[in-house]
């Protein structure tokens, strides 16, 4: 008898609000899209925004800063939100996602409208960040840490790490600092604004290149969404320049299958040694 294939819930579905009220909503969140039972922060910020973009009746969310005060369990969860300011391009939210009355995430979020895609994009920073390859070769990242941490998260999404950056799960960590690879939604679900501010978390840590560390929470994160992504997957880069005092920091750039630079972001973690 052949097995029924696995359904994975779509990003959409996965990130659905509800009203509950003036400046209420609800959402669930999936227990599979958790690292170590405790949900991933970009999961929650993209919930946030999902909350942010109707509170707002904005098409998109441009940016996001979300401090993360208590991990939530999977489950009911409620967002209040709160207009700051509603501009002529862009409105001011606060959202804060909060469990059984005791905030978990608190962030602030700009909504408005992305450009098109084929929009020219023109730099001024000397270090710019460059387009990855085309096509290269990936290694899955499994639902499992090395140290035998469940992640069922990586059953959902599809992470696929440049080979040169995947040394760690292999024992042969490269100590650049530095992790990349291609990210696919399930189903193949193409990616929205929401999306990007999931994605901007999704990779292993990269301070995983330079030591096995246990858990590294997210403490405080930073999105900008830049454009609406082209169809396919996105590649995403990740770099940590100092692990110190318990800290870490790491900076992220994400690319659109065209190579169009479309999300960065940045994130102070906490850094736990076995």
């Amino acid at each position: 008898m052949t097995a029924a294939p696995l359904v994975r819930p779509s990003f959409t579905e996965l990130t659905a609000i509800r009203p509950a009220g003036e400046g209420r909503w609800r959402a669930d969140l999936d227990p599979r899209w958790t690292i170590g039972g405790r949900p991933n922060g970009g999961y929650l910020l993209a919930v946030a925004g999902r909350a942010a973009v109707a509170a707002s009746d904005r098409a998109h969310t441009l940016a996001a800063s979300a401090q993360y005060l208590r991990p939530p369990e999977p489950g009911p969860v409620e967002l209040r939100t709160e207009v700051l300011r509603h501009g002529r391009t862009a409105t001011h939210v606060r959202v804060q996602l909060s469990q059984d009355g005791t905030a978990c995430v608190e962030s602030l979020l700009v909504t408005g409208r992305l450009e098109a895609p084929g929009t020219p994009a023109a730099w001024t920073a000397p270090d710019a960040p460059v387009p990855p390859p085309a096509s290269p070769d990936g290694i899955r990242v499994p639902p499992v840490t090395p140290d035998g941490v469940p992640v069922p998260i990586m059953d959902q999404v599809a992470v696929d790490l440049d080979a040169g950056t995947a040394g760690f799960a292999t024992g042969t960590p490269s100590g650049r600092g530095e992790i990349a690879g291609r990210l696919t939604l399930p189903g193949a679900e193409p990616f929205d604004d929401c999306a990007l501010l999931y994605a901007v978390d999704a990779l292993p840590p990269a301070s995983l290149t330079v030591a096995a560390t246990g858990w590294v929470p997210t403490v405080s994160m930073t999105v900008y969404v830049r454009a609406l992504p082209a169809p396919g997957p996105v590649h995403v880069r990740c770099s940590s320049s100092l692990i110190d005092g318990g800290r870490v920091d790491e900076a992220c750039w994400i690319h659109d299958s065209s190579g169009r630079l479309v999300a960065h972001g940045s994130q102070l973690a906490g850094i736990r040694y076995p």
